[in-house]
């Protein structure tokens, strides 16, 4: 869910959760942004854009799952990016390029795919030195580039990627905190639903968490692509697919543990 700024989210926890459990969901807080198209009057965000060829290094190798190409779907420009992050932004590794696999292709070739021999995504780092375009190789697809703006905002999770050691909570009304939060902040919830967002909190209002935890916190949550159809791309019913990474890889720069989810509405 996404406020327009700190003071807002703050003052919404408290008086929906009350003070105590208020302050308490409220330090959970991310910046983010929403990804909206460039115009005239709103240039992009250094080279972040949709689409597109992608921004690689010299010599490296276009990602393929059994020698399939994965198609380009993002680059972010974190260095663009990382004045509104501050300090959730443990290292700058330049352009981060999103790739997940959608060839052109046959369907029955598709499904023979065994993705158990790598990922069917993956998400490369590259120098914004040193990068250069890359169209993508065929059979890949590709989707017309669209320059984009990022709009930073704040963000805290959805009902459903909320859990319970959150925040305290009324529990003899033997609510969960998913449930507490959806009936309290329910005009906020899913608010980046069918949206392009970076970084911040993934949109998980229609009842599956994407953001899983270990012992050093949630996962940090990298990319959030919608359906869309000017540039032709659509996930199911609606669906949204996700990148994200472990804090302690995110912080070591460790893109080859990303993560990828997706979900249909």
């Amino acid at each position: 869910m996404e406020f327009r700024d700190a003071e807002e989210l703050r003052r919404v926890c408290a008086e929906r959760l009350g003070e105590g459990p208020g302050a308490q969901f409220a330090e959970l807080a991310r910046r983010g942004f929403r990804l909206e198209a460039a115009t005239a009057d709103a240039p992009p965000t250094g080279r972040c854009r949709l689409g597109g060829a992608a921004l690689l290094e010299p010599g490296t190798p276009w990602p393929e799952l059994e020698g399939v190409p994965l198609s380009l779907h993002a680059v972010l420009d974190t260095d663009a990016l990382a004045p509104w992050l501050g300090a959730e932004l443990p290292l700058r590794p330049g352009l981060l390029n999103f790739f997940y696999l959608d060839p052109e292709i046959p369907y029955e070739e598709y499904r023979r795919l065994d993705r158990s021999t790598a990922p069917d995504f993956r998400v490369l780092a590259a120098d914004p030195g040193r990068a250069v375009e890359v169209p993508a190789p065929a059979p890949a697809r590709s989707y017309p580039a669209r320059p984009v703006r990022a709009v930073g905002s704040v963000m805290l999770p959805d009902c459903w990627d909320v859990d319970d050691d959150d925040f305290a909570y009324d529990r003899d009304r033997r609510w969960g905190a998913t449930e507490v939060v959806l009936d309290r902040l329910e005009d906020f919830d899913g608010n980046t639903a069918g949206r392009h967002c970076a970084f911040g909190w993934p949109d998980t209002s229609y009842s599956t968490a994407v953001t899983r935890r270990d012992a050093d916190g949630p996962l940090v949550h990298l990319l959030q692509l919608a359906a869309d159809e000017e540039l032709g791309w659509a996930w199911g019913d609606d669906g949204s697919i996700y990148f994200g990474i472990p804090p302690a890889a995110f912080a070591a720069g460790d893109f080859a543990r990303a993560e990828w989810e997706g979900r249909c509405g």
